[in-house]
């Protein structure tokens, strides 16, 4: 039996919002589910960590959704375990997407330590520092 992260956040990013999925919860039940929508500025964005960091949440996955994802990094990266998802390895099951569902999909699959971390090369941040 895989390890389960009891206090852990997915997040859905577009290019003006996002939606973060907070689940938590004991291993041996069903956790408590809230999802909360926020724009993608930095005031916003910071306004989600402190949110994450109230709800003592640990790691944090969102997908590599082109570069959309390097903000929320930068800001989340320092407080969580952060783990970036290939879209491909994360997909949702057809004919039921949207942002909601896909926030708490992601949540479900961090949980159950079903998610591998994407290579990410420290070069990349160098232009895009917030």
């Amino acid at each position: 039996m895989s390890k389960i992260v009891e206090r852990c956040a997915g997040i859905d990013i577009g290019k003006r919002f996002l939606l973060c999925s907070v689940l938590t919860g004991a291993a041996n039940a069903e956790p408590a589910s809230q999802t909360r929508r926020f724009d993608t500025n930095v005031r916003d964005l910071e306004e989600m960590s402190e949110w994450l960091k109230q709800e003592n949440v640990t790691h944090v996955v969102m997908e590599s959704t082109g570069s959309y994802w390097i903000p929320v990094f930068n800001i989340l990266e320092s407080h969580f375990v952060i783990v970036l998802a290939n879209p491909e390895e994360v997909k949702n099951r057809k004919g039921h997407k949207t942002d909601r569902k896909d926030a708490e999909h992601l949540a479900d699959l961090l949980r159950h330590n079903h998610v591998r971390a994407s290579y990410i090369p420290l070069n990349r941040f160098v232009s895009c520092v917030i």
